[in-house]
């Protein structure tokens, strides 16, 4: 009996010492970085001057997926964000775009709101948001369920959907920027009260002192031949300035709206501390599990909105950014130790050149207002059918008001063939795509799986409106804007560096849906419930 219990024992220690053998390995922490609206060419446009420790340490030392692109339209920052962590398209992850119209009542619905929740660390309406909207689980979903919820995620951005969306449905937190006291703040969906970490974090105000300091060129500005000449006509001006140059003051701004801190490389610095004291305080990569940072730095996207790709304002705050990246890289090596945690980084989309600077380089272009396609579109629609406010125009697609429509007892047929009519003839109008019969559209191949990925029957519009090359619907004379099929909209940057991934590079077409199933492979879990991506196989060890 003695001999038949220590063979019994023998045998338990054989079978624990296999399990755990089997346990995969995987790193301390994973780190998800988003450059929003970062063009995947700034990788080398302004290459000659980035240091070795920033994007150049990515290239050099990670792997580099040189041909990704986004698969679903519109190319926006929410349905970005979305398909990068759930491997999947709005089709069927459901964040359609930044807002979108839920045609019964025709209501505006943002992509993150959650009228349920309430603003934690803010007395503003600015945290009532969660991920209510996402119909998909997030990679990062899947690792929390992976490690039964013993790991932390957390997700940080100066905007909502690029912190909220990334997290998903079971992070421990979500934090973003509230303009109206400079702080971040989260949602009572995640937590009743900021953590402490947090607390302090505020209390160091940190966006007055960055406030505090006027934005200057990193070099003298005559080096910056990247660039248009500083007084141009294509860029915006900061509220108060004369002209759109260097330097930008914003010490004004500290008392009559933080918000601009944005619109300044400041935010992106702003973003990275916000990052290192969420590692710090809340211990990630020390969890005995794998954690999970998702971090969005949109300062990059405003710049490119107010200023647009051709100006020195966005190569400045590139060549800043990649300082940003050198800092926190090193802060990860010494925080969580070199060789222990995985980086991605990526862009939610790209950014079109403006319009005014394409026609003065003789290159086709042209702005298409959306307030004045909308109202000329529901001036024909009334005069034809006898109803007003029947449609709206909004995401480049048409939203048919489904109450009116029954109300009215309109003919649907008819409606469209009204709509497509006006809009085929419209300047600038390529395609008109009727979404409730796409297999009929004649169109290349490429541009309507992208149509077809983007449609969610619920939140998107029934025709879908694509656009000449260089032609957009957006921000006016100045700046410049996103959201079509064409590269400068949707190739991106895709780096993969760190623990498990291989050094090298590659021209293999790759996709912003295979992010999220590399990751998930990466680390031996599930792939997100509505992943349609391929791990990209090449990069990992």
């Amino acid at each position: 009996m003695m001999w038949k219990g220590i063979k019994l024992s023998l045998l338990g220690l054989v079978a624990f010492a296999q399990v755990h053998a089997q346990a995969p390995a995987r790193p301390k922490l994973v780190v998800g970085v988003v450059l929003d609206q970062m063009r995947w060419d700034y990788l080398y446009r302004y290459a000659d001057r980035y240091g070795k420790g920033g994007f150049k340490r990515l290239m050099n030392d990670g792997f580099n997926c040189e041909n990704t692109s986004i698969v679903h339209l519109p190319s926006y920052t929410a349905p970005g964000h979305a398909t990068i962590y759930t491997g999947s398209v709005p089709a069927l992850h459901g964040i359609a775009a930044n807002d979108w119209i839920n045609r019964k009542g025709a209501m505006s619905m943002y992509c993150t709101q959650d009228d349920s929740v309430q603003s934690v660390g803010s007395s503003s309406k600015a945290g009532m948001m969660s991920p209510k909207n996402l119909l998909a689980t997030t990679v990062t979903d899947e690792l929390r369920l992976a490690t039964n919820f013993r790991n932390k995620t957390i997700g940080i951005s100066l905007k909502d959907r690029g912190a909220i969306l990334p997290a998903g449905h079971t992070a421990n937190g979500a934090y973003w920027f509230d303009a109206s006291n400079g702080s971040f703040i989260s949602s009572t969906f995640y937590s009743k009260a900021l953590p402490s970490w947090l607390t302090e974090f505020n209390k160091r105000n940190v966006t007055d002192s960055l406030l505090n300091i006027d934005w200057n060129t990193l070099y003298p500005i005559n080096t910056y031949t990247q660039s248009t000449a500083d007084d141009n006509a294509y860029e915006s001006k900061l509220k108060g300035e004369q002209t759109p140059t260097f330097p930008h003051q914003l010490k004004s701004f500290i008392a009559a709206d933080k918000g601009v801190i944005r619109t300044t490389p400041w935010g992106n610095t702003l973003t990275r501390l916000m990052a290192e004291a969420a590692v710090q305080g809340e211990a990630l990569g020390k969890s005995g599990q794998t954690d999970f940072l998702a971090v969005s730095f949109s300062s990059t996207d405003y710049i490119g909105h107010f200023f647009a790709p051709n100006s020195i304002e966005i190569e400045d705050c590139y060549l800043r950014m990649d300082k940003e990246l050198e800092l926190f890289l090193n802060f990860l090596d010494k925080q969580v130790g070199a060789g222990n945690y995985t980086l991605f980084l990526t862009a939610d989309h790209g950014g079109a050149h403006n319009v005014s600077f394409l026609k003065d380089a003789k290159i086709p272009g042209e702005n298409v207002s959306e307030k004045v396609v909308n109202k000329n579109l529901n001036e024909v629609l009334k005069t034809a059918l006898g109803v007003n406010e029947l449609v709206v125009f909004s995401n480049y697609q048409v939203y048919f008001n489904e109450d009116l429509m029954v109300q009215h007892k309109l003919d649907r047929d008819k409606a469209v063939a009204i709509c497509k009519d006006y809009l085929v003839n419209m300047d600038g109008v390529a395609f008109v795509l009727d979404m409730k019969d796409a297999a009929k559209n004649t169109i290349p191949k490429k541009i309507l799986e992208m149509a077809v990925n983007g449609y969610h029957p619920n939140r998107s519009g029934e025709l879908q409106v694509i656009l000449e090359p260089g032609y957009y619907s957006g921000y006016g004379s100045t700046g410049t804007t996103h959201g079509s099929w064409n590269p400068y909209d949707t190739r991106i940057p895709l780096l993969f560096y760190g623990w498990g991934i291989k050094k090298g590079s590659s021209f293999t077409p790759y996709h912003m849906t295979d992010i999220a199933p590399t990751i998930a492979a990466l680390l031996h879990i599930q792939e997100p419930n509505a992943c349609i991506g391929t791990p990209i196989t090449e990069v990992l060890k």
